[in-house]
């Protein structure tokens, strides 16, 4: 009676120590994660994004924030562990050990005058004669009964006494932790406990690896579909222009399977004429060119016109049967760009090399994305060789804006940014005619832009002498980041986009004349614990292998943490050098989230015939500020795109001599040279 009872028992509390196995570390990292993350303060304070309520935090987004699918599986877990947990104290009072003693009300070693006395007390009170209760009777007989039994047999006193039994030594009993109800049936304890085991230790670690399996099959890691980089991979082409970029974009298989309903079709055909003029349609043609749009797939037209209304900052007009489908739009666009940008920087050329054009193009479009600028506002216009699209980051700014201090000789945007505290304010006021709160909003703006250097050394091992064909060169990149508030982690100022999104930044080094990509990384500022440990780790290695001493080490280690602590980040890549000849390359920096923030340097590459198979020798990396004699660039012949030249055209299309007769010197390449004299190069902002 008493093991079937305590078998009753063991389900409840099986249970309760597997889950709390899980539940209890689980919510212990939760926790501690959770009060170790620090509160981002580093977003922009300028009252557009303040009022788009991205970064609002009210009592009732935050209960928003927390009621996650998975905090809310905590809370439920932790409240069914807490009804557990009462339950098995509750069902531990009610089943108690067979004790004779304690049933009878007397203490161990009672004499048989006492135990009979003790009975006839119990029987007078719980005999159903006396007491015609049914749980009474019950009592009576379970218990009473038995404990004066096992009391006045001599034999089963002596068990009782000895083994704390009335039948003497027990056995060792085997039991499972299963509801009572399942071994209710004779001879099924056995079964059901074979299938448990097999259950528990094959049936569910084989359910877990085939859902594992079944879904790593469809996605990345970066939990992007698989179908998703076959496209992309299919339709990125070395020659794609960046204003291209967007019809290779939106044939993604997350937005190939976004549902569209009959419903969508008014909506969609009224966006259509919102966005039409984004969509570089041929007016003489129309009619054509519409029909031609609307008999893509149904997926792609809505995706394209969503995604159009971003860029157009339209977004209020969209209905609210489309607000959810615009959200999912958007907020897969950061994901999906980074993927596309790794299939255009992907080696695959017969040199072993990316391609500069799409990768550049890929981070146009995200730039546009973030900040809800239109593609078309980087033509070249009124004088700005880089178009309207960076003023138009700013708030408050518009076109008409954008006229009106033109006409003050404001011919770039860096100009923009170069004006003195003093200058600034006056030319909003007076010619902008801003008011003193948006002049602030505009002021708040330019100090958090980001302001790069780039300081690139290329090394070779080996004995001096140049480069020669084939080594293994290195390159060392210093980018440096300073913003006119003192941060070097920061959110961008992007209201229109409805997600937070951090700076991500892209360090290329490639030709471009030929469109090869040489090296190509991703720089991000917001992890400075990260950036340290692999800035220390290079640095360690690259002076252990030249041979310097721990001295030494410790000092370069040093220095390098300093750096970083004070707004650079350490990127560091290999290629192979290709055939004899001097090559005209280009460092590029370019942010993923800012326009008109990005850094560029020229570097002349000077490469030698092999002279010998011995060992490896020394890179000599030119830049051209670097070069001897006056040597001169040839001019640079532009090639003209369809819609809008992305802002590094003149470089993507540059035919430069190949071959240098001049001697070069040993030297580095600054990116944060802002002067030219004879034979140098300056910095392209």
């Amino acid at each position: 009676m008493v093991a079937a009872e305590e078998t009753g028992t063991l389900f409840p509390i099986f249970i309760l120590a597997i889950m709390a196995l899980f539940l209890v570390p689980y919510t212990i990292h939760r926790v501690t994660r959770a009060l170790s993350k620090k509160e981002k303060t580093i977003h922009c304070q300028c009252s557009t994004c303040l009022h788009s309520g991205k970064y609002r935090k009210s009592i009732f987004k935050r209960i928003y924030n927390f009621s996650t699918c998975s905090n809310l599986t905590v809370v439920l877990l932790w409240v069914f562990m807490a009804f557990l947990v009462y339950y098995v104290k509750h069902i531990s009072r009610e089943v108690q050990p067979f004790e004779p003693f304690g049933i009878l009300g007397l203490k161990a070693g009672s004499t048989d005058a006492e135990i009979k006395k003790a009975y006839r007390k119990l029987s007078i009170q719980y005999h159903p004669d006396k007491n015609p209760d049914p749980e009474a009777h019950t009592y009576f007989v379970e218990y009473i009964s038995k404990a004066y039994q096992a009391l006045t047999d001599p034999v089963s006193r002596e068990n009782f006494e000895k083994y704390g039994h009335p039948d003497g030594r027990q056995g060792l009993q085997m039991g499972i932790a299963l509801p009572q109800f399942l071994l209710s049936i004779e001879g099924t304890s056995g079964g059901i406990l074979l299938l448990g085991i097999v259950g528990v230790c094959i049936l569910l670690p084989l359910v877990i690896a085939v859902i594992y399996l079944s879904r790593s099959s469809k996605y990345t890691g970066n939990y992007v579909m698989h179908q998703t980089l076959y496209a992309y991979y299919h339709f990125m082409k070395p020659s794609l222009a960046p204003s291209k970029v967007m019809e290779v974009f939106v044939k993604a298989a997350e937005y190939m399977e976004m549902p569209v309903r009959r419903s969508d079709t008014e909506p969609l055909q009224k966006l259509f004429m919102v966005v039409r003029s984004e969509l570089g349609l041929d007016t003489k043609n129309i009619r054509q060119e519409q029909a031609k749009f609307w008999k893509r797939h149904p997926a792609l037209v809505k995706t394209e016109l969503l995604l159009l209304a971003q860029l157009t900052r339209e977004s209020a007009s969209i209905p609210i049967t489309l607000q959810g489908d615009f959200k999912h739009v958007i907020e897969l666009a950061p994901r999906l760009l980074e993927e596309l940008m790794k299939m255009a920087i992907i080696r695959r050329s017969p040199g072993g090399y990316g391609w500069l054009r799409p990768a550049i193009g890929v981070l146009e479009l995200s730039q546009s994305i973030i900040q809800a600028v239109p593609l078309s506002a980087r033509k070249p216009v009124g004088g700005f060789a880089e178009g309207n699209a960076p003023f138009l980051q700013l708030p408050h700014f518009s076109e008409s804006v954008i006229k009106k201090i033109s006409r003050k000789k404001i011919r770039s945007f860096q100009e923009l940014q170069d004006m003195s505290p003093q200058e600034c304010p006056e030319l909003l006021t007076q010619i902008a005619g801003f008011s003193d709160e948006e002049t602030q909003d505009v002021q708040a703006v330019l100090n958090m832009m980001p302001s790069l250097t780039i300081d690139i050394t290329c090394v070779t091992e080996g004995e001096e002498g140049g480069i020669q064909e084939g080594d293994i060169v290195t390159m060392h990149a210093w980018i440096s980041l300073k913003r006119g508030n003192g941060l070097t982690a920061a959110l961008p100022h992007c209201p229109y986009f409805p997600f937070l999104k951090d700076e991500n930044y892209w360090l290329f080094l490639a030709d471009s004349a030929s469109n090869d990509l040489w090296i190509s990384q991703k720089v991000s500022f917001m992890d400075e614990t990260t950036a340290i440990a692999t800035a220390s780790s290079a640095i360690e290695e690259s002076k252990e292998g030249a041979g310097a001493n721990r001295r030494e080490i410790r000092l370069a280690v040093r220095e390098a943490v300093e750096k970083v602590k004070s707004g650079s980040r350490f990127v560091m890549g290999q290629f192979q050098a290709p055939a004899e000849g001097t090559y005209n390359l280009t460092a590029y920096c370019i942010c993923d989230s800012w326009i008109g923030c990005d850094k560029k340097t020229n570097i002349k590459l000077k490469v030698l015939k092999r002279k010998h198979s011995g060992p490896k020798v020394s890179a000599v990396v030119e830049e051209g500020a670097a070069i001897e004699d006056g040597a001169e660039e040839e001019e640079v012949v532009d090639e003209g795109y369809d819609d809008y030249e992305s802002e590094y055209s003149d470089d993507d299309e540059e035919e430069q001599s190949r071959k240098g007769n001049d001697k070069l010197q040993n030297g580095d390449a600054q990116g944060n040279s802002g002067s030219s004299s004879e034979g140098s190069v300056t910095d392209e902002e």
